[in-house]
């Protein structure tokens, strides 16, 4: 009973603490002073929106699960009918962009997964595992506790990021561009064998510990340098899904020995993986403008280097689902539902100051500002 206790916690992983993102590095003497002064105005954001009288912060329970099976059903639906189509027909070529789409958004609320807070909609976070994570091979375990490394001001936009785009790609160089391409080209095939290894893994003691720190996260490919923190709770945890996992990928290989379907569903399901990769490599192209060179920054500059997107253009609305375009805002407030991004930014945009910085972060659509991280 407490081992069954233990898995459903894991399918239920607890988000991050909220005061961890909100600490700032420490400096001393006047630099103390100078990096007070310059986050005065993130403090008063902050309070902005806390005074406000408004309960931005309670997240709606109906929302995230008519959110999740509202990808969830039409994702797998147009993946079904794209991958038994005959091969090439009209039925195939249509579903394919659908099934993109919703299993890209579908994959997506893994971020909003990890940043509800402890003990806090445990069935949905389980459910989100069980009938997407799992099946998909993003499992939140896999992605919660690195993306703690991302929030961190501590590792923010340095190598210890393991979702800065500059830590995966180098700006205005082709061969950084044929890199970024041919480990996103290899990506779906080393998370497929990642899950299907997984019992040669539990056999070699050594190869299950540099599994867990290199190869436990979802940016394992773009991002192979990245080394991750562990503590016994991500082993637990990563445990559980990762078995799971291996039920997945050994399912994929047994339907397809058995005759039941056929050895074209391989190449089929990589595409789809590969199609839902590009669409997140091109998603964090634009989260940030790429301002780190790699050395740790103040919380002010974190922000800075975030953005909000205001526009209406077809490919932020498609790359920011759930109002994740307000990138900067969720920076500043990790625990703000998505769901009540919009309303927050709306509500600080009508009340601060007319001069504060917080106004600089809006951007009108994705290509401003990918555009620069890919060619400087």
């Amino acid at each position: 009973m407490a081992d069954m206790h233990k898995a459903n916690a894991s399918l239920a992983v607890d988000s991050l603490p909220v005061d961890f993102f909100s600490r700032a590095p420490s400096h001393g003497g006047s630099e103390l002073a100078q990096t007070t002064s310059s986050e005065r105005w993130l403090s008063d954001v902050r309070a902005t929106l806390r005074d406000s009288g408004q309960d931005f912060f309670k997240p709606s329970a109906w929302r995230y699960w008519i959110d999740f099976f509202g990808c969830l059903i039409p994702a797998y639906v147009a993946s079904a009918v794209f991958l038994g189509a005959t091969m090439g027909s009209w039925q195939q070529l249509l579903s394919y962009p659908v099934a993109l789409f919703f299993l890209y958004r579908l994959g997506s609320l893994v971020h909003e997964v990890c940043h509800l807070k402890h003990g806090e909609m445990n069935a949905y976070k389980m459910a989100w595992n069980l009938l997407a994570g799992i099946i998909i091979f993003s499992p939140s375990p896999f992605f919660t506790r690195h993306h703690r490394d991302h929030h961190s001001p501590h590792y923010f936009g340095t190598t210890d990021d393991p979702e800065y785009f500059l830590s995966m790609y180098h700006r205005g160089n082709v061969l950084g561009a044929l890199w970024l391409f041919g480990k996103m080209l290899i990506t779906p095939l080393v998370v497929f064998l990642r899950f299907l290894l997984v019992p040669l893994i539990w056999l070699v003691r050594g190869w299950r510990e540099w599994t867990l720190v290199h190869a436990s996260s979802l940016s394992m490919a773009l991002n192979p340098s990245y080394e991750r923190k562990l503590n016994p709770a991500d082993r637990r945890n990563i445990a559980i899904v990762e078995w799971l996992c291996w039920v997945r990928a050994t399912q994929i290989l047994v339907v397809i020995a058995l005759g039941i379907t056929d050895w074209t569903r391989l190449p089929l399901l990589y595409s789809l993986g590969f199609g839902v990769l590009c669409m997140n490599t091109l998603r964090l192209a634009g989260d940030h403008h790429g301002n780190s060179h790699g050395a740790a920054v103040s919380m002010s500059d974190h922000i800075l280097d975030s953005c909000n997107y205001t526009g209406r253009d077809a490919m932020t609305a498609i790359l920011f689902p759930f109002s994740i375009r307000y990138h900067a805002l969720h920076h500043i407030f990790p625990s703000l539902p998505y769901h009540n991004l919009a309303a927050a930014h709306r509500y600080l945009v009508q009340t601060l100051d007319p001069t504060s910085p917080y106004r600089s972060l809006d951007r009108n659509g994705w290509w401003t500002v990918a555009k620069h991280t890919f060619c400087g």
